[in-house]
């Protein structure tokens, strides 16, 4: 059976991250299925609550949540303040934006202050981040570095905010994780 990835675009829109989600299903193969939905329009958090929860239970086995910017700061939100049924192999977050008075305040988005006691303990969490990203700041990934400790950080020099459209680093650590777990 294919391992399952479920890549969740950033606000920018479905059509501006394809590219990333078609690197990345060509770079990990055929050994894995990337389900990669348009998420609705917008930027409720409860309509894209939705639809990752009607995504993650269509899901059969252990699923892989691949989130970039808005995509991957909605992840982390709502597997650390939903139930989750649907078992997770890791988390892969691209360039997420940090919400809170430290970062971009917004108060829909920003996340619980006990973050890491609401994951599973058990969770990988990956982060990646460009200093070169110019929508998204920096800074924002040692932000979350400090709410996360027991994440995996890589810094990139170059990229930018779309990583330079090759997600070849993601899916070496995605296939890392699967080797570990098998």
């Amino acid at each position: 059976m294919k391992q399952r990835v479920l890549f969740i675009h950033g606000a920018g829109g479905y059509e501006d991250d394809q590219i990333l989600a078609t690197d990345l299903r060509d770079v990990l193969g055929t050994a894995y299925n990337v389900r990669y939905p348009k998420m609705p329009d917008g930027t409720e958090v409860e309509r894209w609550n939705e639809q990752i929860a009607n995504e993650l239970a269509a899901s059969d086995g252990r699923v892989i949540l691949v989130g970039h910017s808005l995509g991957g700061s909605l992840l982390l939100k709502y597997l650390s303040e939903e139930t989750v049924e649907q078992p997770v192999a890791g988390l892969f977050l691209l360039a997420p934006p940090y919400w809170g008075a430290e970062g971009w305040d917004v108060d829909e988005y920003t996340l619980q202050n006990n973050v890491a006691s609401k994951l599973p303990t058990e969770l990988p969490v990956f982060f990646y981040h460009s200093r070169a990203d110019e929508i998204v700041p920096f800074a924002h990934l040692a932000l979350y570095a400090g709410k996360l400790p027991q994440a995996t950080i890589h810094e990139r020099d170059s990229g930018g905010h779309q990583f330079n459209n090759d997600l070849s680093e993601v899916a070496r650590d995605i296939k890392r994780l699967k080797q570990k777990n098998s």
